[in-house]
């Protein structure tokens, strides 16, 4: 899971990523209102923790301007405003929650798991494409209803190509979200784990890279072969 937290104050920062990193969230951090909606325009989270009170465009403003592009990711405004109607306002430009400063840390990251539980719903959480079915809430993967014994970040790897089939996803994408940096052209990692993956469901079913639902697109990347 992917979480882009936009708040000024860095010591509330700190500790909220350090919590969700601890909970095994990847974080993307943002102190300012206008980057911060760059951020999120660009897309990939699984959920955005959003201050109200930001330099630069604050956080009503990043709300609404999301929404109105159609961007569904859920969002948690966080405040220090105790206001009825600041908290109305957000609702109803299209909040999913919201958490009034002061917080505990924890109680942020149960209602993040809360929200995406609720907005996920089963549908969401299990995932089949072809012959491979993917289990967000039991991580488990299964290849022609057998096991693929996968680590934390192969599964999550493989849980980002199976979300949009078909789709060619670059090897900075792949990077950017399941290990959470920036491209690097000397580094092989994603080649590297997609091909532990490939050899792991050869072993139960596939035979050859062309039979694996996992497909190289030449000096582009990657893409999770759709099913005839």
């Amino acid at each position: 899971m992917k979480v882009l937290l936009i708040e000024d104050e860095r010591k509330i920062a700190d500790f909220v990523c350090a919590g969700f990193k601890e909970q095994g969230f990847l974080v993307d951090y943002c102190d300012d209102g206008t980057d911060g909606f760059e951020f999120a325009r660009r897309g990939g989270y699984d959920v955005i923790v959003l201050d109200i009170m930001l330099p630069g465009r604050d956080g009503l403003s990043i709300l609404k301007g999301l929404r109105k592009a159609g961007d569904t990711t859920p969002i948690i405004l966080l405040t220090a405003r105790n206001e009825l109607d600041d908290r109305i306002e957000g609702l109803g430009l299209g909040a999913d929650d919201y958490l009034a400063k002061p917080f505990f840390v924890e109680e942020l990251i149960a209602r993040v798991q809360a929200l995406l539980r609720r907005v996920s719903g089963d549908r969401q959480n299990l995932l089949t494409v072809g012959d491979l079915r993917l289990d967000r809430i039991a991580r488990e993967v299964t290849w022609c209803d057998e096991t693929v014994d996968l680590t934390s970040r192969e599964f999550n790897l493989i849980e980002y190509l199976m979300r949009s089939p078909g789709r060619v996803l670059t090897r900075t994408q792949i990077l950017e979200h399941v290990w959470g940096y920036d491209f690097d052209p000397s580094t092989n990692v994603v080649d590297v784990c997609i091909q532990r993956i490939r050899r792991k469901i050869a072993s139960i079913g596939a035979t050859a890279e062309g039979d694996s639902p996992i497909e190289s697109v030449r000096g582009v990347g990657y893409r999770f072969r759709k099913p005839e």
